[in-house]
């Protein structure tokens, strides 16, 4: 009896398998709907501040694998080049403008801004049918070692091929 051979399973899902997952670019803008669940709110039925945070950071992971630059490869591209490297949220101004409630779909809409050495400013709002409910100016910064280090260059290019689709200009973080 010959033995079967197992499937082999892709570890990350290329977006084209599942598109809608990963939300799409418009007008040099990520646009990533996500729906509102009953663990994102408060005991009210509001959603939770601080899960604005993740549905922001989900919106600037899926904007880099839809220019190309999924975390996993990064990781491995950048392994010899800077060991250890990283993006850390550096700073991060927001504004809560409206709630949001269990079973709304927003869109969280990632705009990016000034690529600069080592960082690069990033605007991001939640919105409900066009609504901003939350509005957030957040500086990215690329660390390897524990220091500051330049973006590389072919993510660079691509931030700034989008910010050039962008009608908006991003104003950095004070």
């Amino acid at each position: 009896m010959a033995r079967e051979r197992e499937p082999r399973i892709s570890r990350t899902p290329a977006p084209e398998q599942w598109p809608q997952l990963g939300g799409e670019i418009r007008g040099g803008r990520h646009v990533l709907p996500v729906r509102i669940y009953y663990e994102d709110t408060d005991f009210t039925g509001i959603v939770y501040h601080a899960s604005f945070l993740r549905f922001m950071e989900r919106g600037r992971t899926e904007y880099m694998r839809r220019i190309g630059a999924g975390h996993r490869d990064l990781f491995e591209q950048a392994a010899s080049e800077a060991p250890g490297f990283g993006f850390v949220v550096r700073s991060m101004r927001i504004d809560y403008r409206k709630p949001a409630h269990m079973d709304d779909v927003l869109e969280i809409v990632t705009e990016p801004g000034d690529v600069k050495g080592a960082s690069v400013s990033l605007l991001q709002r939640a919105t409900r049918e066009g609504e901003i409910l939350v509005e957030a100016h957040v500086r990215v910064a690329f660390v390897a070692g524990g220091r500051a280090r330049p973006i590389p260059k072919p993510l660079r290019i691509a931030m700034q091929a989008d910010r050039g689709r962008a009608s908006d200009t991003v104003d950095p973080p004070r």
